[in-house]
């Protein structure tokens, strides 16, 4: 690459991993080579509100976003460029090569950013919008996981119109699969966010309200006796996995807070894992990954019965956190890629994904 690249870094979003989003767009500004990669900062406030500027990501992180330009990125092929918002129109700021969105959760890694980008016909880093979309529904994932004979934890989904009908009938239902503690958590939101362990029915009770704060959609699943084992896996067509790394929460489970904020979650790297169970996790990781067609990256959750020492899937993150005490990059340092090398991999992956896509035919005439 003998050119630089224009790379649009985007952060923000309407979801309640805002802040999340920056701290792993932090990162990765820190550590993209500026030497390749022209960087166009782009937020997004939790309004839906698209600024940019220098030093844009510094505004948002001090709450003073009041000096940013309101951009478009134009959802029209051909058109690759960022424009700045004027009274007077529209007014072209940079060209962009290529996307790197660091969008935690709702509005961004859901695969509706990705059908943006779709639409604007851009390489884009990570899942396309199927893989997005599927993995980002917890409900929906562990039935596709399921049809392909992937172990997952038994649970229900329900939605939040269900609770207000006959809140009974749903707790009968939950009831039915087992023994308390259940979890109950919003369908499509990461990061912990809303996420209950229910002891009892009024436990249950009010998990499920909490869920139903941030999504419609609220999946409840048993509480078992799990270690928390995370894969870190990237590729296109031919997925690697990384060794395999192990969360202690410090906590009753992996809360937002003893993620992000407490720091009292412990990563093990590598996980103690016997030689078979290490193989199982990283097949079982590179399966899930291409059963929900995934691309770029993800990193890929399990956790291991400790009773049983059954492998269950518990979620795919298409857009893993990375911040400097993320297990995404972690994982994948101890495997022998550093940060920077790991920035450069997935967005050449993403410009390898775009090519092999251009290469379809769009349209059908008639046959003489």
């Amino acid at each position: 690459m003998t050119d630089k690249q224009n790379l649009a870094l985007i952060f923000g979003g309407r979801s309640g991993e805002h802040e999340v989003s920056l701290m792993s767009a932090r990162s990765v500004l820190d550590a993209l080579d500026r030497e390749a990669y022209n960087i166009l900062e782009i937020g997004i406030t939790k309004e839906g509100n698209w600024l940019s500027g220098e030093n844009a990501l510094a505004a948002f992180e001090d709450g003073k976003c009041e000096n940013l330009t309101p951009v478009l990125l134009p959802a029209e092929p051909g058109d690759a460029y960022l424009y700045a918002r004027r009274e007077h129109g529209l007014e072209p700021l940079a060209s962009v090569d290529v996307v790197f969105p660091v969008l935690h959760g709702s509005f961004g890694e859901d695969g509706t950013l990705q059908g943006l980008l779709e639409l604007a016909d851009l390489p884009y880093v990570g899942a396309g919008v199927l893989a997005a979309s599927v993995t980002m529904d917890k409900g929906v994932f562990k039935s596709l996981m399921t049809s392909h004979r992937i172990p997952v934890v038994p649970g229900i989904t329900v939605n939040s119109s269900e609770l207000q009908r006959d809140m009974n009938a749903v707790l009968a239902r939950i009831e039915a699969l087992g023994s308390y503690p259940f979890f109950a958590k919003p369908a499509n939101l990461g990061s912990s966010v809303g996420v209950t362990k229910c002891r009892n029915r009024s436990d249950l009770m009010e998990g499920l309200l909490e869920a139903a704060s941030y999504d419609r959609r609220i999946v409840v699943e048993i509480g078992i006796n799990a270690r928390e084992i995370e894969v870190s896996v990237m590729g296109n067509d031919h997925p690697l996995a990384s060794i395999p790394g192990e969360i202690d929460p410090g906590a009753d489970f992996y809360t937002y807070e003893a993620k992000y904020i407490d720091d009292t979650s412990e990563l093990h790297i590598p996980a103690e894992l016997d030689e078979i169970t290490t193989e199982e996790v990283r097949r079982l990781a590179v399966a899930a990954y291409a059963a929900s067609d995934g691309a770029g990256f993800a990193r890929v959750d399990f956790l291991l019965d400790v009773d049983s020492g059954r492998v269950y899937l518990n979620e795919i993150n298409a857009i893993p956190g990375f911040t400097k005490i993320s297990m995404f990059p972690k994982l994948w340092e101890a495997s022998g890629v550093g940060y920077s090398d790991l920035l450069d991999r997935l967005i050449a992956y993403a410009f390898e994904r775009y090519e092999q896509k251009s290469g379809l035919i769009r349209s059908y005439g008639a046959v003489e």
